[in-house]
C-alpha cells in the first residue's frame, strides 16, 4: 500500500490505505485543527526525526473502562493513600515529563517542541487532559491523552517512582466511568496496559465505535 504524503491542506486518506503496520501518511503540519481531524478518524501522530507520521493500525489496541483491573498490590496502594490525584492540574509538566522520560528501545523522544506545544494548545481548549500522581507534594507520574465526546485517546504517561503512573491511569479510569466514557484508546499493544485489562480490536469496529461515540 501507498504511504500518503500530506501537504498543507486539511485533509487525510481513507484509514484502509494504511499499510500492514499502521503507517497511512507521512508529513503535513502538527496544527490543532489537523490533530482533532486525525483523532475523530482515528488516526494518530508520530514522529520520525523531523517528519510527523500519521497511523491506524489495525488491529487497535483498547480499553472497556468497565473492564479495568486492579491488581492486590495496586489496590493496596490505593488503600495505603501513598499518592494523591488530580487531573488538569500540571497538563504542561506531564507533557513536558513524558517528553523527557527514557524509554527502552527508545533513542530519543517522539514528542517534539512542535507536538508539546499543540497539545497544550489542545489543553486550553477543552480537548486534552491529564491524570497526575503526586508523592509528597512532588509529581510522581502521570499521562495525557485527548477526550471527544465519550472516548478519550490516551497518548502518553511517565512515573519517577513505581507504581505511579499506574496509580494515575487506575483512577483517571475510574473517572472516566463517572464520566460515561465509553472507551479509552491505547493505540497500539503494551503488556503494561494489556496488564490493566487492554486488549485488542479490529479497525472496523474502532471506526464504528467513533463514529456512534465521538
Amino acid at each position: 500500500m501507498p504511504v500518503y504524503a500530506l501537504d498543507q491542506s486539511l485533509w487525510f486518506p481513507p484509514v484502509e490505505e494504511a499499510n500492514e503496520d499502521g503507517l497511512l501518511a507521512m508529513g503535513g503540519d502538527i496544527s490543532v485543527d489537523r490533530l482533532l481531524l486525525a483523532y475523530k478518524r482515528g488516526i494518530f501522530p508520530w514522529y520520525e526525526g523531523d517528519t510527523p507520521l500519521w497511523w491506524c493500525p489495525d488491529p487497535r489496541f483498547v480499553l472497556y473502562p468497565g473492564e479495568l483491573k486492579i491488581s492486590k498490590s495496586m489496590e493496596a496502594v490505593i488503600k495505603k493513600g501513598i499518592f494523591d490525584f488530580t487531573t488538569d492540574t500540571s497538563f504542561a509538566e506531564v507533557i513536558r515529563s513524558c517528553k523527557k522520560l527514557q524509554r527502552k528501545g527508545q533513542e530519543g523522544t517522539w514528542i517534539t517542541d512542535e507536538l508539546e506545544w499543540a497539545f497544550i494548545e489542545l489543553h486550553k481548549l477543552g480537548f486534552a487532559h491529564s491524570a497526575e500522581a503526586w508523592l509528597d507534594g512532588e509529581l510522581a507520574g502521570g499521562l495525557y491523552g485527548i477526550k471527544m465526546g465519550k472516548l478519550f485517546f490516551g497518548e502518553s504517561m511517565f512515573s519517577l517512582h513505581n507504581n505511579a503512573s499506574k496509580f494515575a491511569f487506575t483512577q483517571l479510569v475510574k473517572e472516566l466511568i463517572k464520566e460515561d466514557v465509553f472507551l479509552v484508546d491505547c493505540q497500539v499493544y503494551t503488556a503494561h496496559l494489556e496488564s490493566l485489562g487492554a486488549k485488542m480490536i479490529q479497525r472496523n469496529h474502532f471506526k464504528e465505535i467513533l463514529q456512534k461515540y465521538i
